[in-house]
């Protein structure tokens, strides 16, 4: 009996040795998930497509943290407040970590972050908003911005009154050395002197180690190629040189023979347009056949009386070009820049270059009939010329005259010539008879 309870023991021991040494699944310190996510260069629509792929797969993931790492000197308003939305809308831990600026537009992106940290010599700050020509935004373009960056301030607890100096000038705040007519950008010591920041790091390493992720699993999300091409695409800059390459190009291929470099350019710049455009999430598949359409309708027109065709075609082109956008105002200032080149170029083709539009040429009859070509539009009276007669009626100047008994409409080669007086035709051209009167005729 004892050897059977030693064995059922011995038994008992190995299977709780055996069970000791296969991993348990479950949450624990070391199956903490951390990713990391770069946010770089101009913010604009194509970085919010990006960050909101990192966010959902860190939300799929379980992710316990994001580490933004913020190295940008801002970019479109509109970008930074979809991205703030999104900061703010995940349940996952987000810490801004400035390597090395955040300014503008990045500042509004550090303040929807839970946590912010910075290496040394790092800055955030200087946000005012500006229009497309570098100059400060209307009142209420900077009213909305002043009351973004105070909210993204009072929501993670931060004083509304430094984020608004980031953005208004007429802020001041002497301790921390803030004049008036200057904004605020804020130094990492600055920055935890007001709360603004949790603490300053050396680098990522540290920055784990601080927020005791330590022996978490650091996984770094990347930009794809089609993704930074989408970024760069969509840049504000981008798009008016974008939209001008496609309109000259389709201007020059109007006036060049069959299809060639340029048409090939122009298409390449519109499809890039909205390839940048589909894959930064700011249009759908319904745009692009939109402004398909409004080619086929420009097409059309060469084809079809009336040019309500054109008008629907170039209607679809441009309205497929605004659902495309994200921003009104901007495409519009683009259309009007690709517009006035394509013109530009169109004048230049045909006052310098002499071109001639070569559609135009299957629809407008370029022949002429002139006399040069021997053509002529009636029975010309060649055979009258010196030949003589009597003016039937006064010419003032037309009138009619008798030459071999026949009556003939003229015109008088000079002014008045009376009645019954005698002439001679001196041209024929056509219907147009001319005459001169003759003096001392028995002379």
């Amino acid at each position: 009996m004892r050897s059977v309870f030693k064995h059922i023991a011995v038994i008992s021991f190995l299977f709780a040795f055996i069970l000791m040494l296969i991993p348990v699944n479950g949450t624990s310190a070391n199956n903490d998930i951390v990713y990391t996510v770069p946010v770089e260069e101009t913010v604009e629509k194509g970085l919010y497509a990006f960050l909101s792929r990192a966010v959902h797969t860190a939300e799929e993931e379980g992710a316990d943290a994001i580490i933004f790492e913020l190295n940008t000197p801002g970019g479109a308003v509109d970008a930074a407040g979809e991205i703030g939305k999104l900061l703010t809308s995940t349940d996952i831990k987000t810490i801004s970590f400035v390597n090395k600026q955040a300014l503008s537009a990045g500042a509004y992106i550090a303040l929807n972050t839970d946590e912010i940290y910075m290496v040394p010599g790092s800055t955030m700050g200087s946000a005012a908003i500006i229009d497309q020509s570098g100059n400060t935004a209307g009142k209420k373009a900077e009213s909305y911005w002043f009351s973004a960056m105070e909210s993204a301030a009072q929501q993670s607890n931060r004083d509304p009154i430094v984020a608004r100096a980031m953005a208004d000038e007429s802020i001041e705040i002497p301790e921390l050395g803030l004049g008036n007519d200057e904004l605020l950008t804020l130094t990492p010591d600055q920055a935890l002197e007001v709360n603004y920041s949790e603490a300053t790091v050396a680098n990522m390493d540290e920055l784990v180690q601080q927020l005791g992720f330590e022996n978490a699993e650091i996984r770094s999300m990347e930009e794809s190629f089609s993704e930074k091409l989408a970024r760069f695409l969509t840049n504000p800059v981008i798009i008016p040189i974008l939209l001008s390459i496609g309109s000259i190009g389709l201007v020059v291929e109007l006036y060049s023979p069959g299809f060639g470099v340029p048409g090939f350019m122009g298409l390449s710049a519109l499809l890039l347009f909205f390839y940048g455009h589909l894959v930064a999430g700011l249009a759908g598949y319904e745009t692009l056949i939109l402004f398909v359409i409004g080619i086929g309708l420009l097409i059309a027109e060469f084809f079809l009386p009336g040019g309500i065709a054109g008008l629907l075609g170039a209607g679809a082109i441009i309205a497929s070009l605004f659902m495309a956008s994200g921003n009104v105002v901007h495409m519009g200032i683009s259309i009007l820049i690709a517009i006035s080149a394509a013109i530009l170029v169109s004048i230049l083709l045909v006052k310098v270059f002499g071109k001639k539009m070569k559609f135009f040429r299957k629809m407008i009859l370029t022949d002429s009939t002139n006399t040069e070509k021997g053509y002529v539009s009636n029975t010309n009276r060649t055979e009258l010329i010196g030949t003589e007669g009597y003016a039937l009626t006064a010419l003032r100047p037309a009138g009619t005259v008798v030459i071999s008994n026949e009556r003939i409409d003229v015109v008088s080669e000079g002014g008045f010539i009376q009645k019954d007086a005698k002439v001679r035709v001196v041209k024929a051209e056509g219907s147009r008879i001319v005459v001169r009167e003759l003096t001392n005729l028995d002379k």
